[in-house]
């Protein structure tokens, strides 16, 4: 999917649900697709287990929304976001939305923002219900944005679904007669049916660079009428 990285964007954070941790990575990862206008945090920060946030929301000027628990059980934070999400999406100043929850009480909130034609981008764990995945335009699975340390190597293990049953229909649908697709029309529907698809996913920091990786594949790389690469993938023949 194409961004625009002049869109202005609302990054809402359920803090109940979301590491602290990674809040330099997840905004870093922000800013490929817009810019991050408004920046809240929603949780009870009376309590002991948000504790830790408090240098990381001076540090990224995010703004804390307190939420008191009501009620023992019921998620007011998730009112909260959800009701302020609303009001800005009704400002009619904002391009898209960054949902930052691993909580599926956000699915009907992705399903509405998107409906009134603004763009949703999903971040959460890899246990985030499939139905808060789809209901985003883009999800990106929090493991790929926590950076390396020496005493823990990254997981080998893929965080998406089966790559060949992602991949080969997306070259399907855009292939021209002799099989051959653009890499860059592939990677726009693949998005489209599996929004949480990334490269990063499986190990590579590029679409090029994963498809050139599978044995089924072929990619071959030509010059365009302006002097630009381009990438060009097919499946194998009897593949």
């Amino acid at each position: 999917m194409a961004s625009n990285s002049n869109d202005r964007l609302a990054v809402l954070i359920d803090a109940d649900n979301a590491q602290a941790s990674i809040l330099t990575e997840l905004l870093a990862e922000v800013s490929r697709f817009g810019v991050a206008s408004v920046k809240r945090a929603y949780g009870d920060w009376t309590t002991p287990n948000l504790k830790g946030w408090k240098v990381h929301l001076h540090k990224h000027a995010i703004q804390p929304i307190q939420q008191f628990s009501y009620t023992a059980g019921k998620n007011a934070t998730d009112s909260s976001l959800i009701i302020d999400a609303m009001d800005l999406l009704h400002s009619g100043q904002l391009d898209g939305f960054c949902l930052v929850s691993s909580d599926s009480d956000f699915t009907r909130l992705a399903t509405r923002l998107r409906e009134s034609g603004v763009t949703v981008y999903g971040f959460g764990e890899q246990k985030t219900p499939e139905a808060f995945v789809a209901a985003c335009d883009r999800f990106i699975f929090t493991e790929i944005l926590r950076p390396a340390t020496p005493e823990k190597e990254p997981s080998k293990k893929p965080l998406g679904a089966p790559l060949d049953k992602v991949v080969r229909p997306a070259i399907e649908v855009s292939a021209r007669e002799d099989g051959w697709a653009h890499l860059s029309a592939v990677g726009n529907i693949i998005v489209k049916t599996h929004p949480s698809f990334d490269p990063r996913n499986y190990g590579y920091a590029k679409l090029g660079e994963l498809v050139r990786k599978q044995s089924y594949l072929e990619v071959n790389e030509i010059t365009s009428k302006d002097g630009a690469g381009v990438l060009l993938v097919r499946v194998k023949s009897g593949r």
